[in-house]
């Protein structure tokens, strides 16, 4: 029942079902539902009509927005995005996640830190998430190419939008969402000034991407390359500790 509560005690109900389908991509999925009925009821061209029914399927799938749950921890620090870790590697923040900002927060500095990529499929959950509780300090969304992201350079030269959250004991973290070779819009869902819990929604990323996050100095990955994530649940770092050394490359 929805709002029940579910814990590790066995308390509340717990049930398969569909996932909802994300406000967002409802009218994309209405859009390719009705062009494919009226190629099957007015045209009756079966051989396009039901291979257009099934890509508006594929649509739907493409927005769906599952729930998830949130491990709890002061320090962790959970994946923002569903995908593969194709990338962990030691790089400057991006200019426009270093500096502090005009409300005094933190920025992430100059010197180097850990980024870790995690590439979305078309396959995957779109919707993106706090990597941690704190405060939206900046939100900064730049134009750019549309190549592949997974590319290293796709960093640095797509479209993208950079996030800086602050935590409340100060720690700054960034995540920058990048936009890749048929993605086209990245759609933000909170602002400068928001509060956010870990785990909440916080944007979405249209038709394949990648999702880089800069974590604070002193802190290692607990995840490996190759791995695959899921936004909200799974725990990229614990802030302030040593993790998994193995898969960073300089």
């Amino acid at each position: 029942m929805a709002g029940e509560l579910r814990d590790n005690r066995g308390r509340g109900d717990a049930e398969w079902g569909l996932p909802p389908v994300h406000p967002e991509g409802r009218k994309f999925g209405m859009i390719a539902t009705a062009i494919a009925l009226a190629v099957l009821v007015i045209f009756d061209w079966d051989w396009l009509g039901w291979p257009l029914l099934l890509l508006a399927v594929g649509v739907f799938a493409f927005f769906r927005d599952p729930e998830r749950v949130v491990p709890q921890g002061d320090k962790l620090m959970v994946s923002p995005a569903d995908g593969l870790v194709t990338l962990i590697s030691q790089v400057t923040p991006p200019t426009e996640l270093q500096n502090a900002t005009e409300d005094g927060g933190r920025g992430l500095g100059k010197d180097p830190v850990t980024r870790i990529s995690i590439f979305m499929s078309v396959f995957d959950v779109h919707v993106n998430r706090s990597p941690i509780s704190g405060t939206i300090r900046r939100i900064v969304y730049i134009p750019g190419a549309f190549m592949n992201a997974d590319l290293d350079k796709a960093s640095e030269e797509n479209e993208r939008q950079h996030v800086l959250i602050e935590r409340g004991d100060g720690t700054a973290i960034g995540f920058t969402q990048i936009a890749g070779m048929v993605a086209r819009r990245i759609v933000p869902f909170v602002k400068p000034g928001d509060i956010v819990a870990a785990g909440q929604r916080v944007g979405l990323i249209r038709f394949g991407s990648r999702v880089d996050v800069y974590l604070p100095a002193g802190t290692e990955p607990k995840v490996l390359l190759g791995q695959r994530v899921i936004a909200g649940e799974t725990v990229l770092a614990e802030i302030g500790t040593v993790g998994l050394l193995e898969g960073v490359s300089q």
